[in-house]
């Protein structure tokens, strides 16, 4: 492994740092949260770096802590619609969402993330270190520990293996050939608990910690609790690590028993002991089950099977991976392969952006601290290296699932918003650079993810509102499950209504950059219980259709994935439109009981609506109409599956597309105030409020694209962002905020405004010293989160490079700060690969070279900077010019390269 010398880094991409933050064995605070991470999208850990006291917390993105709130709808839902559209219609904002007892409803939620093991290596501390340096390396997403004490210099490398499904760390003897003594043992569950939350549920499930008597392995097993009506009732989880030892000893010891009331093993700090090892191996699995058994029978069970399971696994790799000259642990060739496919991954892209060269060598405190001693400039060292962090860790924790709030990563339980999966901001931010970014396992884990909560996606439509084949995403989700549970009076979730189009737009945008694709399945998608859903005709699939697809192993993008899904999310704004609720020609809100048609000049009233989390002055209810929010996104889903129908060209076609452009032309017109800003509802009877974090009404500029060309359009959220600026000034502390600002700025076209919102976060103490991010500015709920770290990526992309069908513009939103730089890899979403792009304004000089998916493939591309001609592999071609700018037209052919010079 590569290392720092004199302050340099020899390994060319990744990050280190001199510092280290131990996790200490009780009340540990927040200090798990500047560890170093690794990952393969399912397992993957956290560790500190400690020379003599280090810790391993394990990941495993499936993890879930059941709860004893309700896994059901409640079945008073569907009888408050009407209620619901009658008072929001008379502005009765003291009306209230009860529940079955006509009580005011508490809001129940869903399952919780946790961590898993957390193994501890303990050595006698030596006490006077030196070149002490902890490191990540992005490209294989090894992190490393290196440090030098009276003993010599001692290495410690680890990396989570995309090829094997297992974290794998190697200890080395030092330099001068002192052996290696250690303690390996695992934490008490009880001094992981959250520190403001305390550990009152956590105290509720059954662990042991096992070794078996050769020291082969460590091991923690554990049986969640027992709640009636959980999927997880008889469920629990495992992690385990196999200890290899190359010419040494190792023995199962006893340590102190700590009398920890939830672990109820025989005994209780069972621990290995390393006695003069010239190199020690651990190779760690995690896993879950719902068949552990009865609670009442685990303390008893001598045998648990998924321990066995994680055992014979990983004495599958190291068998796989033992050199056969020696008999030893071959660690470099357990990595190449993992390398292989992950280093592909991260290497996909670039970036380089001009200036503060003498920060670019520079560790991560320093980085921080020349960031923060800069408050109205970002430094462009820092924020290469924020860009590369969180395109690392988005490659990390992708391919599974969708990232969670934490990523997939957390060293507490109960952790904050319980590390869900929250889907009307926070998902959409950590995605938003997955097909842009040129990810090919991302999308795999997104597409997963929403598969596999589709079936409460449609359940929620049909007892919210009534509805029949049709899908209305959760705001929340725990992975496992997305239905309707977790909505009150103050946050009425059940009636946001955007979120199938908006979670729907990454895959379709997936598609735009790609073209179609076979989609593997697996049990993760629980695709058994799709088969009412992936039709586009109602009811579903028949049998026989649904064995056909079955028998394939694959779902096809267009038609199997993406045609169903969009039909239904049509079919929710279809449904959700009656024209007894309507706006008339002089835009005011109406009610006629019975109508049943609209008349010339009418259009729909969408009814009730939730801009989250806000509510209009002078009415003290979130639960509105008309949220412009809603209006964007049903305008972008119905021209999705628009262009959908005409991508498959299915039986009949033609109708279902002159259905949706009928749709399109009822659905409300935007409102304007009087100041020109785009309005957060299309009400005449409301009240804009602009002292708030969110940018709803902005969905127009991102994640959909409306204002790309419609100048008017574009003015107007362009006002209405200046006066969320202007108004908002007690809410801007959270990270997504000014994350998603960041992406409206870009597509409005603000490139210093992109800057000014990554900022806060940047100057402030947003960043720890991995470079993994908070969930606020000042950290004032010391709440790990990756919306900030992956944010940041999107919010880069879309600043060098927009782009839609048809269409590509380099440089939209180019800061003026960002004289010269670089930016290769990025997907175009018109099925093109920008494998350069290249600028420099002193040199008034751009330059941009394309490669196309598909042949004939027509692009229309311009530049976000002012220019006056455009070389074209060597040739000067035509300039065009249209209402939307100039712009010269291309034709491209798959696979080859076309070059295009603007002079500036």
């Amino acid at each position: 492994m590569t290392m720092r010398k004199s302050g340099i880094r020899m390994y060319r991409k990744g990050n280190y740092d001199l510092t280290y933050t131990e996790v200490p064995v009780s009340n540990p605070g927040y200090a798990w949260r500047e560890g170093m991470v690794s990952g393969n999208g399912e397992n993957g850990y956290i560790t500190s770096g400690s020379p003599y006291t280090d810790t391993f917390i394990f990941q495993y993105m499936w993890f879930n802590f059941p709860s004893r709130d309700p896994r059901v709808i409640p079945e008073e839902l569907t009888q408050q619609l009407a209620d619901a559209r009658v008072n929001v219609f008379n502005q009765n904002d003291n009306w209230k969402i009860t529940d079955a007892k006509g009580s005011t409803r508490s809001r129940t939620f869903y399952y919780s993330y946790h961590p898993g093991h957390q193994l501890r290596l303990s050595a006698t501390n030596m006490e006077n270190i030196s070149e002490y340096e902890r490191w990540t390396n992005y490209e294989t997403a090894e992190t490393g520990v290196r440090y030098t004490d009276m003993n010599g210099d001692w290495i410690r490398t680890s990396f989570t293996s995309r090829e094997d499904n297992v974290s794998i760390t190697k200890i080395t003897q030092s330099s001068t050939g002192t052996k290696i003594n250690l303690t390996i043992s695992i934490d008490d569950i009880s001094s992981m608990c959250r520190a403001h939350n305390g550990n009152t549920e956590v105290n509720a499930l059954q662990y042991k910690k096992l070794v078996n008597p050769s020291a082969d392995y460590i091991a923690q097993v554990v049986h969640y609790p027992a709640y009636p009506g959980s999927e997880l009732v008889n469920g629990g989880y495992a992690g385990l690590t196999q200890v290899i030892v190359e010419n040494g000893t190792k023995k199962r010891v006893l340590l102190a028993d700590t009398n920890e009331t939830m672990n109820v093993g025989i005994e209780q700090n069972p621990a290995i002991q390393i006695i003069d090892a010239d190199a020690v191996y651990l190779i760690t699995q995690s896993d879950r089950t719902s068949e552990m058994g009865l609670i009442e029978d685990f303390a008893g069970m001598a045998q648990h099977p998924i321990v066995n399971h994680l055992f014979q696994h990983t004495i599958a790799v190291a068998k796989k991976y033992k050199d056969t000259i020696g008999g030893d642990f071959d660690y470099l060739a357990a990595i190449a392969p993992h390398i292989q496919k992950h280093s592909a991954e991260f290497n996909a892209v670039s970036i380089q952006i001009k200036g503060d060269e003498a920060y670019k060598n520079a560790d991560n405190v320093t980085l921080i601290k020349a960031q923060q001693e800069s408050p109205s400039k970002v430094n462009h060292a820092f924020l290469e290296q924020a860009y590369n962090q969180g395109r690392y860790a988005m490659i990390c924790c992708s391919g599974s699932s969708a990232p969670r709030l934490y990523g997939m990563w957390t060293g507490e339980w109960n952790p904050g918003w319980r590390g869900i999966y929250t889907l009307d901001a926070n998902v959409n931010l950590q995605v938003a650079a997955m097909n842009t970014g040129h990810l090919t396992q991302a999308q795999l884990g997104y597409i997963t993810f929403f598969l596999r909560n589709t079936p409460d996606f449609e359940a929620n439509a049909r007892l919210a509102y009534g509805m029949h084949d049709a899908l209305q995403v959760s705001v929340n989700s725990d992975g496992d499950r997305g239905m309707h549970v977790e909505y009150d009076n103050d946050y009425p979730f059940e009636y946001w209504n955007a979120g199938a189009s908006w979670c729907l737009l990454p895959i379709y945008e997936y598609w735009q950059c790609y073209g179609n694709r076979q989609i593997s399945i697996h049990d993760n998608m629980r695709i058994y219980d799709l088969q009412p859903i992936l039709s586009v005709n109602d009811g579903g699939l028949t049998v026989k259709e649904f064995a056909h697809l079955i028998g394939k192993g694959y779902l096809d993008l267009e038609q199997d994935i993406l045609l169903p899904l969009l039909t239904k999310q049509a079919n929710f704004w279809e449904q959700i439109c009656t024209p007894e609720y309507y706006t008339d020609i002089n835009g005011n809100a109406c009610y006629e009981s019975g109508k049943s048609v609209l008349n010339p000049g009418e259009t729909y009233l969408i009814i009730p609506t939730y801009s989250p989390e806000n509510n209009p002055i002078g009415y003290c209810s979130t639960i509105t109409a008309n949220a412009t929010m809603d209006i964007s996104a049903a305008r972008d889903g119905l021209n999705m599956v628009i262009t959908m129908e005409k991508a498959v060209q299915r039986k009949g076609y033609e109708v279902a597309i002159a259905k949706w452009e009928a749709l399109l032309k009822q659905l409300p017109e935007y409102k304007y105030d009087a100041d020109g800003a785009l309005r957060e509802w299309a009400m005449n009877e409301y009240m804009e409020n602009n002292n708030h974090r969110h940018l709803s009404h902005l969905y127009v500029a991102w994640p959909a694209y409306e204002t790309q060309n419609d100048s008017d359009l574009a003015k107007a959220a362009n006002i209405a962002l200046a006066n969320r600026d202007t108004y908002n000034i007690g809410d801007a502390t959270a990270g997504h905020g000014w994350m998603h600002k960041a992406l409206v700025q870009a597509r409005l076209k603000k490139g210093d405004g992109v800057l000014d919102s990554l900022l806060p976060m940047m100057t402030d103490a947003g960043y720890y010293t991995s470079l993994m991010t908070d969930h606020d500015t000042n950290r004032r709920n010391h709440t790990y989160c990756t919306d900030t770290s992956f944010g940041v990526v999107g919010a880069i992309h879309e600043a060098l490079l927009f782009s839609n069908t048809g269409e590509i513009e380099i440089l939209p939103a180019l800061p003026s700060d960002w004289r010269a730089g670089a930016m290769n890899g990025l997907m175009a979403r018109t099925q093109v690969e920008v494998k350069e792009l290249i600028w420099d304004i002193d040199a008034q000089t751009a330059r941009v070279t394309l490669n196309s998916g598909r042949n004939d493939n027509t692009i229309r591309l311009s530049a976000g900077i002012s220019w006056y001609n455009a070389i074209v592999n060597g040739l000067e071609v035509q300039v065009d010019s249209d209402g939307c700018g100039k712009h010269i037209s291309l034709t491209l052919s798959a696979g080859l390269d076309v070059t295009v010079e603007f002079a500036l």
